[in-house]
């Protein structure tokens, strides 16, 4: 029997072990009690090998890093210590499902995929910003508490993908390493190419993360870890049902574009993205007063939407330079219509016009 499958009611520390909640590639996780601060925790006990794998320094290095995120989409991480030949790392305590647990076989609803969409978005911008990065984003890595808020766990503390692990995708995809397994789908071809990760590598596992969400498949798929790694260098993501609206498989399929110039370049412009699109289909929800002149104008976020009725007209006056610059996104339902400038006459009934000032990390001109 592995010694980490009887550690209830032992001591790392001081935080008493109380039961095994999780097990993955990088080690067991269980919850404990803190007897200084009186307060329920996790805590990953990392598998063996792992922390001398990864290096002492390189393990405090990264918690540092991580533990400095203050975010509420972001686990906290507490401390990072070692137990007699143990590694271990104490982390908020977060009650609720791993994402895929909640995706099922056929996709999370428009407004939901949305709403955590953007909750991750907003967690990696945040760690962005920071100079952190993940690493191994993916659904194992995502809870979602019952109150429906966001949790993404072990920012900055995966494993770096060496030569050894990556030689791994020649073999069966079900024997491979238990971490590879989980990481492989999300993989960006950068990294399988053996170039290192970046904010770009994050982006792409987060559109993996909201491909999968939208309908319980990943985008490259095979039966074996060559096919896999395969299908990510080398084909286009597989198609999104039709249930996906078109605008959300944009911002999708951008964040899987093979080269990395090609996708969004920061998660802000990720989260801009479906903040866009939940505020279209918000606006264009809105029944205006029957007395009410010109479009009913809704701002979330910074960002403004407008409800417009047949034969309004858009007219857009003023610069188009500088940090005052602002984009027009024009939605009916969640199709979008391609808007160029100046006078576009008549306006379908029932569209929405979405601006978004172009701040660092906006959408992007078209």
């Amino acid at each position: 029997m592995d010694e980490r499958d009887s550690m209830t009611g032992k001591l790392l520390d001081h935080y008493r072990i109380l039961a095994q909640i999780g097990k993955g590639g990088m080690g067991v996780v269980y919850r404990a009690h803190d007897e200084v601060l009186d307060r329920d925790v996790a805590v990953k006990v990392l598998a063996e090998g792992a922390g001398e794998a990864l290096g002492r320094d390189h393990l405090l290095r990264e918690a540092q890093a991580a533990s400095s995120l203050t975010h509420p989409n972001i686990c906290t991480i507490y401390q990072v210590g070692k137990s007699s030949d143990e590694f271990y790392i104490v982390m908020e305590l977060v009650e609720g499902q791993p994402l895929p647990a909640l995706v099922g076989t056929s996709g999370l609803p428009f407004e939901v995929l949305t709403r955590y969409g953007v909750q991750i978005a907003d967690a990696l911008a945040h760690a962005h910003d920071k100079g952190t990065l993940h690493r191994d984003l993916k659904g194992a890595n995502i809870l979602v508490t019952h109150e429906g808020r966001v949790k993404i766990l072990d920012f900055g503390l995966a494993t770096r993908m060496g030569n050894e692990l990556l030689s791994e995708v020649t073999r069966s995809y079900a024997t491979l390493n238990t971490a590879l397994v989980g990481t492989l789908p999300y993989m960006a071809p950068e990294l399988l190419r053996g170039e290192a990760a970046s904010q770009l590598t994050d982006i792409w596992s987060l559109g993996v993360t909201l491909y999968h969400a939208a309908c319980g498949q990943y985008p490259f798929g095979g039966r074996t870890g060559f096919e896999i790694s395969s299908a990510i260098l080398q084909q286009p993501a597989g198609p999104l049902p039709a249930s996906v609206p078109p605008g959300l498989a944009g911002v999708i399929l951008r964040c899987l574009a093979k080269e990395p110039a090609q996708r969004f370049q920061r998660a802000s412009e990720v989260r801009s993205g479906l903040e866009t699109l939940q505020g279209a289909t918000l606006a264009g929800r809105e029944q205006a007063h029957p007395d009410h002149r010109g479009p009913r104008r809704i701002v979330i976020r910074g960002i403004e939407h407008h409800a417009v009725r047949d034969g309004d007209v858009l007219l857009l006056v003023g610069t188009t330079k500088g940090a005052l610059r602002q984009h027009i996104h024009i939605f009916v339902g969640s199709e979008e219509i391609r808007y160029t400038g100046g006078l576009l006459t008549p306006l379908p009934d029932g569209a929405v016009i979405t601006i978004v000032p172009a701040i660092s990390g906006g959408l992007p001109v078209e």
